[in-house]
């Protein structure tokens, strides 16, 4: 049996043999007849080869081109994850607790890196921040609020409604001296069972959400550092934050006053990582800093260059976007000592100054004649202002001065158009009769502190924040005419005091513009102040950055950073979702 088996198969094997050797010649056989001899025929058909050739190479490229034909429908160029975005800023950096923010630069980095109960979106109103919801009382004496869920600060801690209230405490306590305590002095705080926290007011005030628009500072780091060094505690140099970024280094650079913070973005923000990585601010002394920095490409973007500064800028890599916010520019005329309790003097400023000339020297600026703007409420009538009337105003300084002076001290601080706008000023005041001196600082603590607080001036020509709803009573009630307020004219008047408490309980809107139009009546009659114009903020960025849109509406200009988080400035390709 295994014999007959060796045998078939040593039979199969050389019948395979045979065959393989059949086909190998065949095989060549026919490459030779099919190939090799017809080599010479393809001078005949050289053009048919040409034509399927180039048929080819046509279906490759419509291939090619369809493929990136179709890519382009779901992906698209666009910002992504990455990158520093860099900002200039003019003033000193004292501390970096944002209680104690006062200049430019303090300012930008305290709303970079710390949020607020309450926030300005970018069609101009108030809502919620860190706050999840806020309520007013039918007569709008208690405000309830709510904190969002698993809020951190940025060292993974909880920001809890602890926080909020050693915040409040903080800032109602006079030896803090923060901006913050005009609304909140007599307001009692108290956590309830729900886990709210009440806000209970000694009277009404339809728009106290404004006032809930204040950072926060961490209890856990902060309880226990004295409030007479406060401003001096680590806190100030190393902050704990709430905002999209937290703190990471500070380098002072060769140049002579430039100063670097670099800011990390914050995982723990409640509206999400920012899309970059890092913010730098640069601050600097002064504007012409800011100028060279921009022109030298070192920065991304400014809001510190006005219309005529943004002039000197001569890089073509940026672009300028005008936007005006709820900020105005007003002379502030001092009632409570020198020479201005004299209403007919303060007449005589009024008529004898030529406004179309001193708001030429803010151009594109539109003029701002009251102390409300039409975007905070609608009034159905403006009281008439005193018309221009040189010669009556130079009658009335003369008869005044008699065989004397009249000395004005005007002072202001190198802002936008401010320092411009005032030179204006001056000018004419001296040629009405007076003799105005003019005394340009930088905004910092120290001007607030010694030139502000202490009144000394004459005349203050400086610009203030009027908010998105309106509320003139910090800038005109009494009981803030001194140090610690805002009443920057120390005006008085008992029947003013009255509309505009009265105007802040009131929660009927009708109601509340009455009472505005009568204030305005007593404000143009008693001329505690001259409004010049509304602010704008111009911002100077580079075209190859993602930042706040042309159509938004801001309140302040630090309001640009409402949306920080989804600023870009590395581009790269994103697939589209079907």
């Amino acid at each position: 049996m295994a014999n007959s088996l060796k045998k078939r198969g040593q039979k199969f094997v050389r019948k395979f043999s045979r065959a393989s050797v059949k086909v190998s010649a065949e095989g060549k056989e026919h490459i030779k007849e099919n190939l090799f001899q017809r080599v010479s025929h393809i001078q005949n058909v050289k053009l048919l080869i040409l034509e399927w050739g180039l048929l080819v190479s046509a279906l490759i490229m419509l291939a090619v081109t369809q493929a990136f034909w179709f890519s382009a429908s779901y992906a698209e160029d666009t910002f992504v994850s990455g990158g520093t975005y860099t900002e200039a800023t003019v003033g000193r950096v004292n501390s970096l607790n944002p209680l104690f923010a006062t200049t430019s630069s303090e300012k930008t980095l305290s709303s970079l890196m710390f949020a607020t109960l309450v926030a300005v979106d970018y069609s101009g109103h108030t809502g919620p921040g860190l706050a999840e919801s806020v309520r007013a009382s039918e007569d709008g004496k208690v405000w309830t609020i709510r904190l969002r869920d698993n809020l951190k600060w940025s060292d993974g801690e909880p920001i809890t409604n602890e926080d909020v209230i050693f915040t409040t405490d903080l800032i109602r306590n006079p030896a803090v001296n923060t901006i913050y305590d005009a609304n909140l002095e007599k307001v009692e705080i108290r956590e309830n069972a729900g886990g709210e926290i009440i806000f209970r007011l000694p009277s009404s005030y339809a728009d106290f959400q404004s006032a809930l628009k204040f950072p926060l500072v961490p209890k856990h780091v902060l309880e226990d550092a004295p409030i007479k060094t406060l401003v001096e505690d680590e806190f100030s140099v190393k902050p704990v934050t709430s905002g999209a970024f937290m703190f990471n280094a500070t380098q002072v650079t060769a140049i002579s006053d430039e100063t670097v913070y670099y800011l990390s973005a914050n995982p723990y923000y409640y509206k999400g990582q920012p899309m970059v990585d890092s913010f730098a601010v640069h601050t600097y002394e002064n504007k012409l800093g800011v100028v060279e920095a921009v022109n030298a490409g070192t920065v991304t973007a400014t809001a510190e260059l006005g219309v005529a500064d943004a002039q000197k800028v001569t890089s073509g890599r940026y672009d300028t976007r005008e936007t005006s916010v709820n900020s105005g520019a007003f002379m502030f005329l001092n009632m409570a000592n020198g020479v201005l309790k004299n209403r007919a003097l303060r007449l005589a400023i009024r008529q004898g100054l030529n406004m179309e000339e001193v708001r030429a020297a803010a151009p594109g600026a539109a003029a701002l004649d009251y102390p409300l703007i039409g975007s905070q409420i609608s009034l159905s009538e403006y009281p008439a202002l005193q018309a221009y009337n040189f010669a009556d105003a130079t009658n009335t300084v003369a008869a005044a001065r008699g065989d004397g002076q009249i000395g004005l001290n005007v002072v202001t601080v190198n802002l936008g158009y401010l320092p411009e706008v005032a030179a204006k000023v001056v000018e004419q005041l001296n040629t009405i009769g007076f003799t105005a001196e003019l005394t340009t600082y930088e905004e910092n603590q120290e001007f607030v502190a010694s030139v502000v607080a202490k009144r000394n001036y004459d005349i203050l020509i400086y610009e203030i924040e009027l908010g998105a709803d309106p509320d003139p009573l910090p800038y005109y009630h009494s009981s803030q005419a001194g140090t610690a307020g805002l009443n920057l004219s120390g005006y008085r008047n008992a029947l003013v005091d009255d509309l505009l408490v009265g105007a802040r309980e009131t929660l009927d809107t009708t109601l509340r513009a009455r009472k505005y139009e009568t204030f305005l009546e007593y404000w143009v009659e008693d001329i505690p102040a001259i409004g010049l114009y509304q602010a704008n903020l111009t911002y100077i960025y580079s075209k190859n950055t993602l930042t706040y849109g042309d159509s938004v509406r801001l309140v302040t200009a630090l309001d640009r950073f409402t949306d920080v988080c989804n600023w870009g400035v590395v581009k790269g390709t994103k697939n589209l979702t079907p």
